[in-house]
């Protein structure tokens, strides 16, 4: 399976635009990290891209993303990207987080919303106009972005940090990373001023 595929895959499952969005978000953010864990790109990019391609079918944690493995299969995706997507929901498949690959895709996801939300709600609706600072702050207030579970990112990033990073690693300097992977995407994720008003 190869990127073009993949998105393929992604049109014909994910409908909301707001998924696609973070699907593509998780995108950049994999393969930033695959260029500096030593991992390739464009496999990893996959992982970021298609881990969540079967929600709108299987809308629970007990049958996503197991129920669309089986269909990633079909369609050639390597086994490395389809174990990293089960892993990414440990609880529903029981499969664990064991390559580098798979700590980078569960540490990438959550924080993605909040980098999206920030950037929707600057009058400019560019990420590339979203400072750090302004994530940081943001972070505090629970209410923005509910939906973002903090001490699920903070316990996913730490552990993708032992894992990959020697502990390195921490919260801030992952915002960094991710924020920086998006803003290289931004008008692949509609979030380069096209939304404003």
């Amino acid at each position: 399976m190869d990127r073009e595929r993949a998105w393929e895959t992604v049109c014909e499952f994910v409908k909301a635009p707001g998924l696609r969005r973070h699907m593509l978000a998780v995108e950049a953010a994999m393969r930033f990290y695959a260029a500096r864990l030593d991992g390739d790109p464009e496999v990893w990019g996959l992982a970021g891209l298609l881990h969540d391609f079967d929600w709108e079918i299987h809308p629970s944690l007990e049958r996503h993303p197991g129920e669309g493995a089986p269909i990633l299969r079909e369609r050639g995706c390597p086994e490395s990207v389809v174990r990293a997507i089960l892993a990414h929901n440990a609880a529903g498949t029981g499969v664990e987080r064991v390559a580098p690959m798979d700590y980078a895709l569960l540490a990438s996801d959550e924080v993605t919303g909040l980098i999206i939300a920030a950037a929707l709600i600057r009058p400019s609706k560019d990420v590339r106009d979203v400072p750090l600072k302004s994530v940081r702050k943001r972070w505090k207030q629970r209410a923005f972005a509910a939906g973002v579970d903090r001490e699920h990112v903070e316990e996913v990033t730490d552990d993708f940090s032992r894992a990959c990073f020697a502990g390195e690693l921490d919260l801030w300097q992952h915002v960094s990373n991710v924020l920086e992977a998006m803003k290289g995407v931004a008008a692949g994720l509609e979030l380069d001023g096209r939304l404003a008003e």
